[in-house]
């Protein structure tokens, strides 16, 4: 039998996001690129195993929000805000399973521009997200800042959460996705990272100090 993909060599695993047998070279080659792979593929997980993390420094610098810092004692100190936010990116990847890396990142990455502008000149601005998909995100994040400042202001009197603060978590939230991602067109590596914080079965629901740890400590 030949591979499902390539036709020329032979087929030697069963691969789930084509319902067929493909050969390892095709898997290889065209995983999350042309390929949706299900989380619970046992290759998909085996490549994860052995791929090594993406350094930061690869990357485009201005993709990273390099004028914003993260100082470590900000995770600490709002790590109720990153689990929130975080939460949020969960809950719209549980409601679209069609959500990949590339949406989440563009998802925070044009909400920090927002609040970037925001805290540095006061003006709004909306950057534009074109797909739905990613404007559901910016949307469901939007909600929890505003739900935050409003149980700030039952419960303290006043909203007490800065606009910088809000870019510094979404700066930090962007900068661990482009950590966590592969990069490849259909990755969904933070995407699972973050489903993961947050299980479905009630049971096992991490209260917000356990997810905190596991997202702020690497």
């Amino acid at each position: 039998m030949s591979c499902a993909i390539c036709e020329k060599r032979k087929e030697k695993r069963f691969c789930p996001a084509v319902h067929g047998r493909i050969c390892p070279q095709c898997c290889g080659e065209q995983r999350e690129v042309t390929l949706d792979c299900p989380s619970d593929c046992v290759y998909l997980q085996q490549a994860r195993q052995h791929e090594k993390p993406r350094s930061l420094e690869e990357l485009d610098a201005d993709r990273l929000f390099p004028r914003v810092e993260v100082p470590e004692h900000f995770l600490y100190e709002h790590e109720h805000l990153i689990v929130g936010l975080t939460y949020a990116l969960a809950k719209s990847a549980r409601r679209d399973r069609t959500i990949n890396d590339a949406d989440l990142i563009a998802a925070l990455s044009s909400l920090a521009q927002s609040y970037e502008t925001l805290a540095n000149s006061g003006l709004h601005y909306e950057s534009p997200v074109t797909s739905t998909t990613r404007q559901a995100v910016v949307a469901e994040m939007q909600q929890l800042v505003k739900e935050y400042r409003e149980t700030e202001q039952k419960h303290l009197g006043y909203p007490r959460l800065r606009d910088s603060e809000v870019l510094v978590a979404l700066v930090f939230l962007v900068r661990m996705a482009y950590g966590r991602t592969s990069g490849r067109p259909k990755a969904r590596s933070f995407v699972d990272f973050v489903l993961a914080q947050f299980p479905e079965k009630q049971s096992a629901i991490a209260t917000p100090e356990e997810a905190g740890s596991r997202i702020i400590v690497p």
